[in-house]
C-alpha cells in the first residue's frame, strides 16, 4: 500500500514566512506612523492659517486686533476676570458665526451656556491627546474643551494695571492694537503658537526677579516663587489670562522646565499674577508660557500675516525673542 503524500509547509518554512511577514511590518509601520503625524502636521498648520486669517478679518472689520482681555482698570477689588480672550472674539470669523452670535463678549463667559461643553475644532491640535479631554470646574460653571494655540503675549512682561503698561507682544490687556502699531511687520510677528493642554503651572507668587529669564535655571527659580500650583494651563479658551489662552517666548519651543510638584516632576510655566485679579489694585503680570507641541522637534507658529511655519526647537533664542516682539526693530530675515 503506497504511503499518501500530503502538501504543506514544514516548521521551517512556516518561521520563514513570519520573520518575512514581520520584518515587512517593522520596515512599513514606521513609514506609516510617519505619514499620519505629517498630516496632523499640515492639519495644524491649517488651524494656525485659519486663526491668523480670522484676526486679520478682525482687525479690517474693528479697525484693531482684538485684545488679550479687557480690563476695568477702575475697580480695586475683584475675585474673578472674566473677561473673554482672543479665541472667543475672533468667532465670527472662523466659521462659528452662531455660536459668537449667542455669546456675549460684554459680561464674563464662566456660565454662559452656549459654550458649554462645545468643542471648537480649529482651537485643537490633533496630535495632542488631551486636547479632547474636557474640563469641568464645576461651582456651576461652564464645562470647555482645552485649546493648543495660544496667543502671543510677547517675551516675559505682560502687563501692569497700576501703570497701563504693557508687554511687547500684539496682545495684551486692553491692547486694540492697530496693525500698524506692530512695526516690524506682520511677517516677523508671530501671531499664534502651539501649546500643550492641561499644562502645569505656578501662579500669583510675583516674579524673583523682572528681569527676563536667560536659562532653564533662572526659570526654575522662578516658578519657585509661585504660591498656587495648578495643572490646568491651557483648559479655558474663553479666559483671556496668559496661562489659558496665550504663551511668551520667554525660553524656545519645547524648552523642558522640570518643577516639582507635588513629589512629581512636571514641564511647568509659570504666571507671576492673574491678569484682572483685584483690578488696579492687582500686581504685575509676568509670564513664562513656552511654546510645546506633540509634533517631533517642532512648534507651529501663524505670523501677523496669516502665514504659518515650523519653528525647530534649535532656534536661537534670541531669534526666537524678536518673532515674538511687534515694535523692537530686529526684524528676522529668511524666516
Amino acid at each position: 500500500m503506497k504511503a499518501t503524500l500530503r502538501n504543506g509547509f514544514t516548521l521551517v518554512e512556516l518561521l520563514v514566512v513570519m520573520a518575512i511577514i514581520g520584518l515587512l511590518i517593522a520596515l512599513l509601520l514606521p513609514a506609516v506612523q510617519a505619514a499620519r503625524e505629517a498630516a496632523r502636521q499640515t492639519q495644524c498648520k491649517n488651524h494656525l492659517r485659519q486663526l491668523g486669517v480670522a484676526l486679520l478679518n478682525y482687525e479690517t472689520a474693528h479697525g484693531r486686533l482684538p485684545p488679550s482681555a479687557v480690563v476695568d482698570l477702575s475697580v480695586t477689588s475683584t475675585s474673578n476676570n472674566g473677561s473673554w480672550g482672543v479665541h472667543g472674539r475672533i468667532l465670527p470669523y472662523l466659521e462659528e458665526v452662531n455660536l459668537g452670535r449667542r455669546v456675549d463678549l460684554q459680561t464674563a463667559w464662566d456660565f454662559q451656556q452656549a459654550i458649554h461643553g462645545v468643542r471648537v475644532g480649529v482651537f485643537q491640535c490633533p496630535s495632542d491627546p488631551e486636547s479632547r479631554r474636557m474640563r469641568d470646574p464645576g461651582s456651576g460653571k461652564v464645562s470647555l474643551y482645552a485649546t493648543n494655540y495660544g496667543f502671543n503675549f510677547g517675551t516675559w512682561f505682560v502687563f501692569n494695571p497700576a501703570t497701563g503698561n504693557a508687554g511687547d507682544g500684539p496682545f495684551y490687556p486692553n491692547s486694540f492694537l492697530r496693525l500698524a502699531q506692530c512695526e516690524d511687520g506682520t511677517s516677523h510677528t508671530m501671531a499664534a503658537a502651539e501649546v500643550k493642554a492641561w499644562t502645569p503651572y505656578m501662579r500669583n507668587g510675583g516674579p524673583v526677579s523682572m528681569d527676563i529669564p536667560n536659562s532653564v535655571e533662572a526659570a526654575v527659580k522662578q516658578i519657585a516663587a509661585g504660591a498656587q500650583h495648578k495643572t490646568t494651563g491651557h483648559t479655558e479658551w474663553p479666559d483671556g489670562r496668559v496661562h489659558h489662552t496665550g504663551f511668551t517666548a520667554t525660553l524656545t519651543p519645547n524648552t523642558f522646565v522640570p518643577f516639582d510638584m507635588g513629589g512629581r516632576t512636571v514641564d511647568a510655566d509659570y504666571n507671576s499674577w492673574q491678569e484682572g485679579k483685584n483690578g488696579a489694585a492687582g500686581a504685575a503680570t509676568y509670564a513664562m508660557i513656552t511654546s510645546r507641541s506633540f509634533h517631533p522637534g517642532v512648534v507651529h507658529v501663524a505670523m501677523l500675516d496669516a502665514s504659518a511655519r515650523a519653528v525647530a526647537d534649535q532656534t536661537d533664542l534670541a531669534v526666537w525673542r524678536a518673532m515674538a516682539t511687534r515694535d523692537d526693530g530686529d526684524l528676522i530675515r529668511g524666516k
